[in-house]
């Protein structure tokens, strides 16, 4: 084992160690589930690399047999740019009877930073893992990004949304020396609006800008 990939255990086992004490402190304790995060490899706004399945399972194995090994209740990926490192991390998870949800990243158009559309990447993903994703989603993009791109067939496989406060692009966002934080209240109605459409809508929250007073308004729009 490298030094990287043992550090990469241990820095997670000490996470979801973290993770178990703050839930058994809380009085819903037993309606928490405990959640192993991936990222992508490189950078989610400007991929310098698109690895192929074989390459991405053997990247992220460290971090996905730690979930398997402390038997979290489900591993998420979020801000995947293409789907060969999707199929490589879903079917390393598949391997480990580990279940997963998978989150893509969208451009201002809706589009992959690849350029490939959500259909085409979610169709391909689909076939090559066995449809083992429990369920699908987009984040890292204000909704006006992406809630009319969604495709009609997926609509009841995602189950995750985590969209920008923020309306600029990937690459404005990079450049950007201040916090955009976008209007919460405009942001809460387009996700209520963007949720009627998600039967299976199992996952809320925000990414880029956002804070609780995000969070409060989508609430109150009836999320």
């Amino acid at each position: 084992m490298s030094n990287a990939d043992a550090g990469i255990r241990d820095v997670n086992r000490r996470a979801i160690a973290f993770a178990r004490d703050l839930r058994s402190a809380h009085p819903w304790r037993d309606h928490i589930l405990i959640e192993g995060v991936l990222g992508p490899a490189g950078d989610g706004y400007a991929p310098e690399q698109l690895l192929t399945p074989t390459e991405a399972a053997r990247l992220h194995s460290a971090q996905l047999e730690t979930f398997a090994e402390e038997d979290v209740d489900i591993a998420s990926a979020f801000t995947i740019t293409h789907p060969g490192e999707a199929i490589g991390m879903v079917n390393r998870a598949r391997d480990l009877g580990l279940p997963f949800a998978l989150s893509f990243t969208v451009e201002t158009d809706g589009r992959l930073p690849t350029g490939q559309d959500l259909d085409c990447a979610l169709s391909e993903v689909e076939a090559a893992t066995g449809g083992y994703v429990r369920y699908y989603g987009v984040n890292c993009a204000h909704p006006e990004h992406f809630g009319e791109q969604l495709p009609s067939r997926w609509l009841n496989r995602i189950g995750v949304v985590r969209p920008n406060a923020s309306r600029r692009s990937h690459a404005e966002l990079d450049e950007a020396t201040e916090l955009d934080d976008g209007d919460p209240q405009e942001f809460g109605a387009l996700y209520a609006e963007m949720a009627e459409k998600l039967p299976r809508l199992r996952v809320v929250g925000g990414c880029c800008g956002s804070d609780m007073r995000h969070i409060k308004a989508l609430i109150a729009a009836g999320v």
